[in-house]
């Protein structure tokens, strides 16, 4: 029986992944690093800190496999400096402490278009991101990168409800590697492509997830 980690579990994909980690069979035990209470689960250990305090928690930071969902938008972050820390550094950090700490599998969230060389600066860092974390000495790295998501955010997001609208009528139109994607469907990979302990690494583009 393994151990899972997860990282940004009060997310849209990260709440959806947690309740499928602490249903299935292959953990005996969940690890949560969360910043807010999350209900209570005879499987779940919380560990309640700010992510930039990570560094200070080491000895704490241990499973067999690691699912980061941590992420943050442009208009939500403020600045390129906030961006950059949500969606690089705390997710590096993450992946350097739990791997020194013995973790042999890095499940994370990306994006569709991730790209350290494109000229938009959030697939920019997506890119770098992915890059970085394959080279940290995980036996097994599982990249995904998913189109917009769909499903119930707790907060409003009006560009993307207006893209959300776009997709509903017009989804005929657009190709599969662009169609939108149930976050549910993002969580079910993660856990699916995890419990096949292959070793290497991995991209997950967002169509091959839409059957999943």
């Amino acid at each position: 029986m393994k151990t899972a980690l997860i990282a940004g579990s009060t997310g849209l994909i990260g709440s959806q992944l947690l309740s499928l980690l602490l249903e299935s069979p292959r953990y005996s035990s969940v690890i949560a690093l969360t910043r807010t209470d999350l209900p209570h689960h005879p499987k779940l250990t919380q560990i309640k800190l700010e992510f930039g305090d990570l560094s200070h928690k080491t000895a704490l930071i241990k499973g067999d496999d690691v699912f980061c969902c941590l992420g943050t938008t442009m208009a939500k972050a403020k600045s390129k400096e906030n961006f950059y820390q949500v969606d690089f550094y705390y997710p590096f950090l993450l992946a350097k402490t739990a791997q020194s700490n013995g973790a042999k599998q890095f499940m994370l969230v990306s994006a569709l278009g991730a790209n350290k060389e494109s000229s938009i600066y959030y697939n920019q860092v997506k890119g770098e991101i992915e890059e970085t974390i394959s080279e940290v000495g995980f036996d097994t790295v599982h990249i995904f990168r998913p189109s917009l998501l769909l499903g119930p955010r707790s907060e409003k997001r009006s560009a993307e409800d207006a893209a959300k609208f776009f997709y509903k009528f017009f989804a005929f139109l657009i190709p599969a590697k662009y169609k939108a994607i149930e976050s549910m469907k993002v969580a079910r990979g993660m856990l699916k492509f995890a419990a096949e302990d292959k070793k290497g690494n991995f991209i997950h583009e967002s169509a091959s997830l839409q059957n999943v």
